[in-house]
């Protein structure tokens, strides 16, 4: 579980992030990460809706996410808003490897991005 001071909870930093982030996905999941300049923590959040599975499925996949979040959390950049979606196909058997493979993917282009400026 992740502390409260790193979770989204606003609509708008959904958004934010969904909207203007960076974007990566894979075969069940979706990542965006909106870098930001503010000074506070890094903030992550799921969306996993109900044409996922049942409501057993999906809270096996929003904890199995969330535990692999909680491990990669200090990677991510200062006031950086982390969204994860999981797609209609997800599957919890792979959601910590592709979480991974997100998060790495995501923080690439953000080098890459904050490099060129």
């Amino acid at each position: 579980m992740l502390a409260k001071s790193a979770r989204l909870t606003e609509s708008a930093d959904f958004a934010r992030a969904t909207k203007s982030g960076l974007r990566f996905s894979t075969q069940h999941f979706v990542g965006y990460l909106y870098p930001t300049q503010l000074d506070q923590p890094a903030r992550a959040g799921l969306i996993i809706s109900k044409n996922v599975g049942g409501s057993v499925t999906r809270h096996r996949i929003a904890r199995q996410v969330r535990h692999t979040l909680r491990e990669i959390y200090p990677q991510l950049p200062t006031g950086g808003l982390l969204v994860i979606r999981a797609l209609n196909s997800a599957d919890g058997a792979e959601a910590s490897q592709e979480v991974t493979k997100i998060v790495g993917q995501l923080l690439k282009k953000f080098s890459e991005k904050v490099e060129q400026k």
